[in-house]
Parts: structure tokens; sequence; C-alpha cells
């Protein structure tokens, strides 16, 4: 599909595709999903989705720990999909890996109109993967009623 247009490619999926997902809400508007990889906000849109377009980025939980995995895609290497993605695991702190996505997705003017799409991802697998510190319970402070002896 290396020589199809990306916009055609558009055409033919929106509608008709196995990784659609039709919501409805409220009264007739429907909400549209797409469970397709390398589909930042999981919206069934031409910016986002990862068959239509060569440029795609895709960030998942990298394993147990804090790590994340940042995805890109090669555009010389549409046809051989073993070595599509170029993956890149980063074991940072927060702040670090906020500036390693912004440098891969906009600096490097790789996709800068998924720049934003890319950093609430990021935020929300990493609060995702935050467990919560389990320390001594604190006991409810309201007053205990008693009942008065005759």
């Amino acid at each position: 599909m290396a020589n199809v247009p990306g916009q055609l490619v558009w055409e033919i999926v929106k509608k008709n595709s196995s990784f659609l997902v039709k919501e409805f809400g409220r009264g007739n508007a429907g909400v549209q999903f797409s469970k397709e990889p390398n589909n930042l906000y999981s919206l069934n849109s031409y910016k986002h989705s990862g068959l239509a377009n060569r440029k795609t980025v895709t960030i998942q939980a990298g394993g147990k720990d804090l790590s994340m995995l940042i995805a890109t895609t090669k555009t010389k290497k549409q046809n051989k999909p073993a070595s599509l993605l170029h993956k890149s695991i980063t074991r940072k702190e927060f702040p670090r890996m906020l500036k390693t996505v912004t440098n891969q997705v906009a600096d490097n003017y790789y996709r800068p109109d998924l720049k934003n799409a890319a950093l609430a991802k990021l935020s929300a697998v990493h609060r995702s993967l935050k467990v919560a510190k389990s320390g001594v319970k604190t006991r409810n402070r309201q007053a205990i009623k008693t009942r008065g002896r005759k």
C-alpha cells in the first residue's frame, strides 16, 4: 500500500473497517472510535488514523516499571511490517520523557500536529502506571457518639 495515497485509503476505510467502533450518544449523534494501532486518541478521523497516514506515533506502557514505549513509523519501510516501527523505551523521570516526546514528534518535523495528542497520551499512561502509596490509614476524625449508661 506504499503507492496508494493516504486520502484514498482513508476514503475506503473511514466507514468500513474491522477496527471501527460505533457508539451512540445523545439522540442521533453517533461517536465513532477506532481500535487501530498507531492511533493516539482512538478517534476515527484522518488526522489520527494509523492506516491512512504514513507517519504515526504510538505511546504505550513499557513494562512493570515506569518506562514508556515510544514508537514512530519509518516511512521507507511501509512494505515491511516487521521493521515498520522505530521503537524507543524511555526509563526517565516524567519531565525528561516529555522533552523526549516533544523532540521526536514536533521538533524533528515528524508530525508537529500530533504534539499535544502525544503529550496527553504520555501523561495519561504515566498516571495509570503510578501505584498509590500504601501507608498508615488515618482514622475518621468525626466525633464518636457514645451511649450514656444509666
